[in-house]
């Protein structure tokens, strides 16, 4: 069941408020009733838009051994996001002080060196005792911490956590694509 949503917008033609309808999403998942400053702009960004995706989340670092996946990352979210994944980055400098910049220089990296399109939030903590929400569920939903950077978790359209692979498991490998392939076979509850 789609539930609908009535937005106003003054419409200077007519002089006159248009109403239009939009389809919003279903409940938001717990997972995902969270937002978060995106990382270029630091505009808050509600993780329920991306409600009925499939969603790889993953902590990242700018000066880490594990780096290079940020190509993997791009590769995957290129091949599979017209079919409705998406990949989530989370800077952190958690793990070696990997992540010393700031968001901008974060952003212009990530930008400049990798050419990352998928969405990127502010830096934030991904463990210990100011870890962010999102990562505190998905720490809670798998009995898994992020040991280093590039730790990612996949969760399901309906915003259930089915999986996290470690820094050693590449974005591209078979391990992740086949089972995001799977996922996005599913339909959303």
């Amino acid at each position: 069941m789609v539930k609908l949503k009535f937005v106003t917008f003054c419409c200077l033609v007519w002089g006159g408020p248009l109403m239009l309808v939009q389809a919003a999403p279903s409940q938001c998942s717990p997972v995902l009733a969270h937002t978060f400053p995106r990382l270029q702009d630091e505009v808050p960004q509600n993780l329920c838009q991306y409600q009925g995706k499939v969603v790889l989340v993953v902590n990242t670092a700018s000066y880490c051994g594990f780096t290079s996946q940020y190509e993997g990352l791009e590769k995957i979210y290129a091949t599979f996001k017209d079919q409705g994944l998406v990949v989530l980055g989370f800077p952190s400098n958690d793990f070696g002080q990997q992540e010393p910049a700031s968001n901008k220089e974060i952003a212009d990296f990530c930008k400049n060196t990798y050419d990352v399109k998928f969405p990127m939030f502010a830096k934030s903590a991904v463990t210990g005792k100011n870890i962010n929400p999102l990562f505190k569920m998905l720490v809670a939903q798998t009995g898994t911490t992020p040991k280093w950077n590039f730790y990612k978790y996949l969760i399901d359209r309906n915003g259930k956590v089915i999986d996290s692979f470690n820094s050693m498991t590449k974005p591209e490998s078979k391990a992740i694509t086949s089972e995001v392939e799977k996922l996005l076979k599913e339909k959303v509850l």
